[in-house]
């Protein structure tokens, strides 16, 4: 009886202990699991906070690749395929990071990815700023290039008009001129013989009769001369075989051409001209021609 007794208190006390046991693993195990709902909850705060601070990256990043564009700088095919693979990465990571919840790994790669697209779009922005410089750099020296072309074109256009001045000048003092002059009225007889007259009715050819003036400058050569012969009603004679010339810058018909030596040496020259009409009274006007100009006027006058 004695033993039985104290065996009872005995397994009591084990009882008490096993208890005890079970509650504080009860409780170890209470207090691990609210510790890893607040780290768990403490990582989907950071998640979602990172999350937001990503997706404000982004928008930053667009921002910034969208005002670089802005102007009318030309990219080549190069840099606008640069661009377009920017913003279709920046679509990308914003498709994965609108995800309800990301995993660590997930987490992780959309930071690398954003990190790798700010180093690119900084790159990209660099290179189109400095695009805009050249583009400037180069939109100046047009322009500047410009102002000196159309410089040098109007000193061209005012030492052409000089030029063509000048040849004018010179031209107009190379041609060759009157020193004096007279026209004679002849007959001619049965033998050939020519004899001077007045009158008109006889008359049949007249000769001028001139010198030319002392011309340093003109061509000691064979100069062509033009004769018009204007009659007493105002008309310029002419036969089958006249034509034109130009000179003091209008197209003219001749009465009569030929050609004469110039040598600078004041030789006398004539010129015989048979009408192929008869001749009527009044004045007769004669002009010659050379070198382009009026070489001079002279006359005649038939009773």
């Amino acid at each position: 009886m004695e033993n039985q007794t104290g065996q009872t208190p005995k397994k009591n006390s084990n009882v008490i202990y096993f208890l005890i046991v079970v509650v504080l693993a009860l409780l170890a195990t209470d207090v691990y699991l609210y510790l890893q709902k607040n780290k768990s909850d403490t990582k989907v705060v950071y998640q979602n906070d990172e999350k937001t601070r990503l997706q404000t990256e982004l928008d930053s990043l667009e921002a910034q690749i969208e005002q670089v564009n802005v102007g009318k700088t030309k990219l080549s095919a190069t840099m606008q395929a640069k661009n377009d693979s920017l913003k279709a990465k920046i679509r990308v990571l914003r498709v994965e990071l609108a995800k309800g919840k990301l995993t660590v790994a997930e987490l992780a790669k959309a930071q690398e990815d954003v990190k790798q697209l700010r180093y690119f779009v900084t790159n990209y922005t660099a290179q189109i700023e400095e695009l805009k410089k050249q583009n400037t750099s180069l939109t100046a020296e047009r322009d500047t290039l410009k102002t000196v072309v159309k410089a040098v074109s109007q000193k061209d256009s005012v030492l052409s008009k000089q030029n063509q001045d000048l040849g004018t000048k010179v031209k107009v003092a190379s041609a060759i001129k009157l020193a004096t002059s007279d026209v004679v009225a002849y007959k001619v007889k049965g033998s050939g013989k020519e004899v001077e007259v007045s009158r008109a009715n006889p008359a049949k050819k007249i000769k001028i009769n001139f010198t030319v003036a002392s011309n340093s400058v003109a061509e000691k050569a064979m100069h062509d001369v033009y004769v018009r012969i204007i009659d007493p009603t105002g008309n310029l004679i002419t036969s089958n075989d006249s034509g034109t010339f130009n000179a003091d810058g209008q197209d003219l018909q001749f009465t009569y051409k030929t050609a004469i030596d110039f040598k600078d040496d004041g030789s006398g020259y004539t010129i015989d001209w048979q009408n192929p009409a008869p001749f009527q009274k009044g004045n007769y006007t004669v002009l010659l021609y050379a070198d382009g100009y009026t070489m001079g006027k002279t006359g005649f006058m038939l009773k």
